[in-house]
């Protein structure tokens, strides 16, 4: 199993390898030491910029999809109610039949909100295993030789060693042996920013990208079980990731942060709080929005000012006529 999971994420650890390793060639060459933590930082937050924005045509995919599977949650409650109680196998299937030709008929895809995150993850294991790797001085599969993967794991970031974590420094605390309390406190505050932005990102949408429809749907309910269980379990596995993983995994989580707050103002859900904000902005200025049902998107119209006549005497009307 280890050897076929190895197999699979062995060209994503080569693409990760070289992303990195040309971050880091582009640093040393304007000057910066090519073993300084704050090098390989930067590194890994060039990583996720080239990543996220490679991420971004899913993304746009995944709101259409996202508006789509909001304007047929209606029908979708009615087939639920339709069988609802009955729990025999005719009737689970024909609930299911019902549901799947719902879902072709308007081309939702109730899995497409997790494509961008399944797509991450692989990026995420191939980077844990890079930086994994490079803890026991073993060279990448690819660029990342064996000379540079021992300057990745004995860097230090601001005195805590990239290769840390919070677990591995508290267990050398309880035996008693000697431990860095400057790298559990970066590890505490690198969990504490995880969480809290994870935490702000669900909130936007909870509270204001939800139509008055969606809050009443099931699919309201999932949404406040995520806004509390996903920065739980980034609160609970932070402790076990090094640094540099968590780096990643933060920057990223800010990525979605700002992504996510422009999406909302900019391409919000019809119906929601952000969408009527977004109305009264463009009212303002004198535009009007139009929704495109087939798209999933809205259209901002300008509106035509008409010229108001100047009043002329009747002398001057009277040589137009002419």
């Amino acid at each position: 199993m280890d050897q076929l999971i190895g197999l699979i994420l062995w060209p994503i650890k080569w693409a990760v390898e070289l992303i990195l390793v040309a971050f880091h060639s582009f640093w040393d060459f304007i000057g910066m030491d090519p073993n300084a933590g704050v090098t390989w930082v930067l590194s890994i937050v060039g990583l996720v910029l080239v990543v996220r924005a490679a991420l971004i045509p899913i993304f746009v995919r995944q709101i259409k999809s996202q508006r789509r599977m909001l304007e047929v949650a209606p029908q979708l409650k009615k087939i639920q109610d339709k069988y609802k109680g009955k729990k025999d196998q005719l009737s689970r299937e024909a609930m299911s039949r019902e549901t799947m030709e719902l879902y072709k008929k308007t081309g939702t895809n109730p899995l497409s909100s997790c494509l961008p995150l399944l797509l991450q993850m692989p990026i995420f294991f191939a980077l844990f295993s890079v930086l994994n790797d490079a803890q026991h001085d073993k060279a990448g599969v690819g660029l990342l030789t064996q000379e540079l993967a021992n300057s990745f794991a004995n860097s230090e970031f601001l005195g805590a060693p990239l290769n840390s974590t919070f677990i591995g420094e508290w267990n050398l605390m309880v035996a008693g042996q000697p431990f860095s309390i400057n790298t559990m406190l970066i590890a505490l505050a690198m969990i504490v920013l995880m969480t809290a932005s994870q935490f702000i990102t669900q909130l936007q949408i909870v509270s204001k990208n939800m139509s008055p429809e969606t809050k009443a749907s099931p699919m309201f309910r999932q949404q406040r079980i995520l806004l509390y269980l996903l920065p739980l379990v980034f609160a609970f596995s932070g402790v076990a990731f090094p640094l540099g993983v968590m780096f990643y995994w933060l920057v990223s989580n800010f990525w979605t942060m700002g992504q996510q707050f422009v999406v909302i103002r900019n391409m919000p859900t019809p119906g929601s709080e952000a969408a009527k904000a977004r109305e009264a902005r463009l009212a303002k200025k004198g535009k009007l929005v139009v929704e495109d049902k087939d798209e999933g998107t809205t259209i901002v119209v300008e509106e035509k000012k008409t010229q108001r006549q100047q009043p002329m005497s009747k002398s001057r009307a009277k040589k137009q006529g002419k």
